[in-house]
């Protein structure tokens, strides 16, 4: 299933003030417990896939408040922020709002969204990090994970077989060596792994596996922290991968990815887990040979662990505008909550949390995401980090690796440099 998350953007829109306008400390605790209408921002995913679970939701909590209104809009991900950030510039916000994960931050520093209380949360305290951390700015927690995305590789078994190699890895070396027999046979036309440069989010996973960072916060302030020599060392292996299994255009993002692999040109990805399936589709298939020989694995690090992977997903919010935070806050629960995760996980996500996270790593279906979530990582959550994405500084640096223009050392500093200027300001 193909779900893409947009970046943080800044919310261009929004008064100042905004943070003024309701909510405050208390959050959710006690506002508009008695409102008689509920609007519910979400995505078409759950409109499309789950709809049950938004009916079940909405059972619950009129259940509770006999005769409330509950009004649901969908958006597509490319329109909904913009959307988002007009209304909330007015009197007319919704009370419940889906955000990608990655959003959030900017919302957060913005003063866009109530606090919360997680105790009124089921499964808050076991909260898989990389989505704990997305809903948590300076102490407080101002969302709730809804599900989570992770990565995985995905090979064509058929092309590892011709060269001996039968079953997944279980380390880099036995990794890297079946990358190596598929490169000597295929030649440099092909990519062993179709590993696209600029693809930050899996050159930081190689980044934080060698005990590295994008960034630090010591006193309240972030600081760059890419040419630490930890860092530098997760660089340097992500380099060796694109120099020597990469043989496609060295200037490219991942947007094409499944395409690419679905045109015969590569043995391997690491991509989202969807991948790998929307490339062995009929429609994506080139070469009628992927359906029923593409295979996810957990990705082996070169740490010797399992290799830490972001942590893609939807979060929900309630806006401090929300004159309903207390009925919001419990068609969230609703929704997001114990019943909700046991539907979300039917639906092929992942879950919010590591208790339930634990019964797919025993479901062979389900293990290789399961498995390779557990080991996860996320942006800075800096106030400044939208600034960060949006100007591609860590795509630009991967470029310039990748492509030879700056050695790893002199394109981490440079990074650095560029990301300090920023990463502090809101």
């Amino acid at each position: 299933m193909k779900r893409k998350l947009t970046t943080a953007i800044c919310v261009a829109g929004m008064m100042v003030s905004i943070a003024a306008c309701g909510g405050g400390e208390g959050g959710s605790s006690d506002t508009g417990a008695d409102t008689k209408e509920l609007t519910v921002w979400l995505t078409v995913d759950a409109q499309n896939n789950w709809p049950e679970l938004v009916e079940a939701a909405d059972a619950a909590v009129t259940k509770k408040h006999p005769g409330i209104k509950i009004k649901h809009e969908y958006y597509g991900w490319p329109d909904k922020n913009a959307k988002l950030d007009a209304v909330l510039a007015t009197d007319k916000a919704p009370d419940v709002v889906e955000m990608g994960n990655t959003e959030m931050l900017a919302y957060m520093v913005k003063g866009a969204f109530a606090p919360v209380d997680p105790a009124k949360f089921d499964n808050a305290g076991a909260w898989l990090d990389g989505l704990k951390a997305s809903v948590t700015y300076e102490g407080k927690t101002y969302g709730v994970p809804y599900y989570a995305g992770g990565r995985v590789a995905n090979w064509r078994k058929d092309v590892f077989a011709e060269v001996g190699v039968k079953s997944t890895p279980k380390t880099y070396d036995e990794l890297t060596a079946a990358l190596d027999k598929v490169q000597k046979k295929q030649g440099d036309k092909f990519n062993a792994w179709y590993q696209p440069t600029r693809d930050w989010y899996a050159a930081m996973s190689f980044v934080y596996d060698a005990g590295g960072s994008i960034a630090v916060e010591s006193g309240g302030k972030w600081k760059a922290n890419l040419s630490s020599p930890e860092s530098v060392k997760g660089l340097e292996e992500f380099k060796n991968v694109v120099d020597t299994y990469m043989h496609g255009d060295k200037t490219k993002d991942e947007s094409d990815r499944y395409i690419v692999y679905g045109q015969g040109k590569s043995g391997m990805i690491f991509a989202p887990a969807w991948e790998g399936a929307t490339a062995a589709a009929k429609e994506n298939d080139k070469t009628g040979k992927l359906a029923g020989n593409v295979e996810n694995f957990v990705m082996p690090g070169p740490s010797g662990k399992n290799l830490p992977v972001f942590l893609g997903g939807s979060d929900l919010a309630v806006p401090v505008k929300s004159d309903a935070q207390t009925v919001a806050a419990e068609w969230i629960n609703a929704f997001a909550g114990s019943a909700g995760q046991k539907g979300l996980m039917e639906k092929g996500n992942l879950p919010n949390n590591k208790t339930d996270l634990a019964t797919l790593k025993s479901d062979p279906a389900t293990a290789v995401p399961a498995t390779a979530a557990e080991s996860n990582w996320f942006v800075p959550m800096a106030p400044g980090w939208g600034q960060v994405e949006k100007a591609q500084i860590l795509q630009t640096m991967l470029q310039s690796i990748g492509t030879g223009k700056q050695s790893v050392e002199e394109a981490a500093k440079e990074a650095d440099a560029a990301i300090d200027k920023v990463i502090n300001t809101e």
